[in-house]
């Protein structure tokens, strides 16, 4: 397989995961502290990829200064796209209850909440891709970071989309159109940046952590919260250890 499309798999096979989450919510009752529950071990196995897969080897190639200047820039710029989307009610895009408002409450609404989670699917799915380049392998532990984290994404999203009373067609139309987004997403990134610097790469890798820590600590901790409470420490660290443990081996 060509090592373009390789890398538009990967992305795809990410965002796949969302759709099955979603596929999840739509037809099988899950209780939503079982979400919160799977949702703070996504985070864990996020945070992990995070620290031990992209930060450091940005760190490695790059430096200190930029992957720090990288990473703080990645946190800025989610952080002003995601209060834009807050204002036009995609601020509970992840939520599982009835917090996500209808389009009669706040029109506008659902395209705020599908352009949020795209926002929140693309930087990893162009991690996928920059970390093809060179001839490396795609990192295991970040594909089953990706993929173990983007379930209940999706699970908890859905939910809340079917509570505020939205339809098959736009939940199912919004995680099948970011599924291909991320693939295209992955592919893109390896084709633009095929003759970048290691340097650039590892800043980029390093924007795209950043935005990826931020997206954790903003949507989806909090839905943990408001469930596991207590536990969601516990089953944050377990994801965490897991994630690690796929590092290791």
């Amino acid at each position: 397989m060509p090592t373009w499309l390789e890398a538009g798999f990967w992305g795809l096979l990410g965002g796949a995961a969302l759709v099955i989450g979603a596929a999840v919510a739509w037809w099988v009752p899950v209780r939503r502290s079982i979400v919160a529950a799977i949702m703070a071990f996504g985070a864990g196995v996020l945070i992990s990829a995070l620290a031990f897969d992209l930060v450091a080897e940005a760190a490695d190639d790059a430096g200190v200064g930029p992957t720090a200047f990288g990473f703080l820039g990645g946190a800025v710029v989610y952080v002003l796209a995601n209060v834009a989307l807050d204002r036009r009610g995609g601020r509970h895009r992840k939520r599982a209850g009835d917090e996500q408002p209808s389009e009669k409450q706040q029109g506008g609404s659902g395209a705020a909440i599908a352009i949020g989670a795209l926002l929140d699917g693309i930087p990893e799915s162009v991690v996928l891709g920059v970390s093809l380049l060179g001839g490396a392998q795609v990192s295991t532990a970040v594909i089953a970071a990706v993929f173990i984290s983007n379930i209940p994404e999706g699970l908890s999203s859905a939910a809340g989309m079917k509570a505020a009373g939205r339809s098959a067609r736009y939940v199912f139309g919004v995680w099948g159109g970011i599924a291909i987004a991320s693939g295209v997403a992955a592919l893109v990134g390896y084709a633009l940046l095929g003759g970048a610097p290691a340097t650039v790469l590892a800043v980029i890798t390093a924007v795209a952590a950043g935005a990826m820590l931020t997206m954790i600590a903003d949507t989806m901790i909090p839905e943990a919260f408001a469930r596991t409470q207590i536990l969601t420490g516990l089953v944050t660290s377990l994801g965490f250890l897991t994630a690690f443990a796929i590092h290791r081996a």
